[in-house]
């Protein structure tokens, strides 16, 4: 009932559970119905290191400088001057803070956000069951700095859209560090798709050239959602190297009105929810 009124007032349109047709309506079926154990450790930042590290290698994986459960045991003296704190709980940017120089670094407004996002249950708000019994902690991870011309001095995200194996298109975040994120999709042919609302308004002659690590990203995101009905897989390449971002279930939180309603039935189809 709370996902339906929630639906109802995002969306502005009913949820149908019984017989789920759109991408966004399957996402809500499956907050209910797919509850497997291993979606917490996956969605934990923490712990799903180690998961990706099982499948695909260490060699992916950022490393970690220190897990702490509160703000004020962060042993600050220990980190070396550039390095990235998060929540291994939210989502998005709500509980990232950036380091560049611990000599000007706002240590009160870095204990305010973490510290909110600690207290913040994703469950709780969207009833995205895979965080309802994550335990909330900090960790620091090494600063990453990508020296390539591609990346125009920031980091890009790729984040691919996986139906159980089956990488349909990656979105690229684009100029993250210039806080005027843009995002493009893309096929496996490098080819520029038009699936959601502003999307479909962008230039016709927009191009972005192939990122050197892209067909090995389409290939790792393939293999780490095979069996899984839907997976949004994120990955950087950094200085031609491939890294592990994070796995997300539930885009938007299945709440995405930027959608074009073609993109939403086509990914609908997709997505099986027979033998769950």
């Amino acid at each position: 009932l709370y996902l339906k009124i929630l639906f109802w007032l995002e969306m502005k349109k009913k949820l149908d559970l019984k017989e789920p047709k759109t991408f966004q309506e399957k996402l809500q079926w499956l907050k209910l119905y797919n509850r497997r154990p291993i979606f917490t450790l996956m969605v934990d930042k923490i712990s799903v290191k180690e998961y990706i590290s099982n499948i695909i290698g260490e060699e992916y994986i950022i490393p970690t400088l220190g897990v702490w459960k509160r703000f004020e045991d962060i042993e600050f003296e220990n980190l070396p001057d550039q390095f990235v704190l998060k929540t291994n709980n939210g989502g998005g940017n709500s509980g990232v803070v950036i380091c560049k120089d611990k000599q000007c670094f706002n240590y009160d407004e870095a204990k305010r956000k973490l510290t909110h996002s600690l207290k913040c249950n994703i469950y709780n708000i969207y009833k995205e069951w895979p965080y309802k019994n994550v335990e909330p902690k900090i960790f620091a991870e090494q600063y990453m700095v990508d020296d390539s011309d591609f990346n125009n001095g920031g980091l890009t995200d790729y984040k691919f859209t996986c139906f159980d194996g089956r990488v349909d298109n990656v979105m690229v975040c684009l100029d993250r560090h210039l806080k005027d994120t843009k995002f493009y999709f893309f096929d496996s042919d490098w080819q520029l798709m038009r699936l959601n609302i502003r999307g479909k308004n962008a230039l016709q002659d927009f191009t972005l050239p192939k990122p050197p690590c892209i067909d090995e990203m389409f290939r790792l995101a393939a293999q780490l959602s095979k069996g899984i009905p839907f997976l949004r897989v994120d990955l950087y390449c950094i200085n031609g190297h491939i890294y592990f971002g994070e796995m997300t279930f539930y885009p938007q939180s299945g709440f995405d009105s930027n959608l074009l309603d073609t993109t939403d039935l086509t990914w609908g189809r997709y997505v099986d929810l027979t033998n769950l």
